[in-house]
């Protein structure tokens, strides 16, 4: 499937047969492809939980307006935000690169966000939003179907996955085998409306 075909084919899918599994491997190969997602100063601020106890994804369905594709989906992926990151040993996001190039970002990454408490979340927040993009779409080629999520109560699920105070949660994406077809789109906005060239 090329890139075009699976986004136009991607549907949000909310019905999931509760029998089928996916492998790890599978599992593994998503989050390695999500993992290649753009972060600002590479500094991949997302961070992936996949909830495979069925007692612990109860909990969050409940905490999650109870929608069934939380339990019902094969893989409940949370995907959380480490909005601290960037001050977490940062020379490691570039040991890879030229000595010149991480000369020169590795100190930039300070600069950046010292102080800028906005810009530490907002850029977690657009990290793990292009991750889940990258697992969505090719989750699609792999021939599963997925829903990103955000109606759950925040503050309850970071507390069931006990998640450390400088981490948040910013979606979920649900995999699966879809068992029911996505409702018709509910209809675009013209390209007119949403394309301004130049200035409002």
């Amino acid at each position: 499937m090329n890139v075009i075909d699976a986004i136009q084919a991607r549907r949000s899918i909310k019905a999931y047969d509760p029998a089928h599994k996916m492998s790890e491997t599978e599992v593994k190969k998503l989050i390695s492809l999500a993992m290649l997602a753009p972060t600002a100063f590479n500094i991949q601020h997302w961070r992936f939980v996949a909830v495979e106890d069925a007692n612990l994804r109860a909990e969050i369905q409940a905490v999650s307006w109870n929608q069934a594709q939380v339990t019902e989906a094969s893989l409940l992926l949370v995907l959380v935000a480490d909005v601290q990151a960037w001050q977490k040993d940062p020379s490691r996001y570039w040991k890879d690169a030229p000595q010149a190039v991480a000369d020169f970002l590795v100190p930039a990454i300070k600069q950046y966000y010292t102080g800028h408490e906005q810009a530490q979340r907002d850029e977690a927040m657009r990290s793990c939003g292009m991750a889940a993009m990258n697992i969505m779409l090719a989750a699609k080629e792999m021939g599963y179907d997925t829903c990103p999520m955000d109606g759950f109560d925040f503050d309850a699920v970071a507390k069931l996955l006990n998640l450390p105070a400088d981490h948040i949660p910013t979606m979920f994406v649900t995999v699966g085998k879809g068992i029911k077809e996505a409702w018709p789109r509910g209809g675009q906005l013209s390209i007119n409306e949403v394309l301004i060239k130049n200035k409002f």
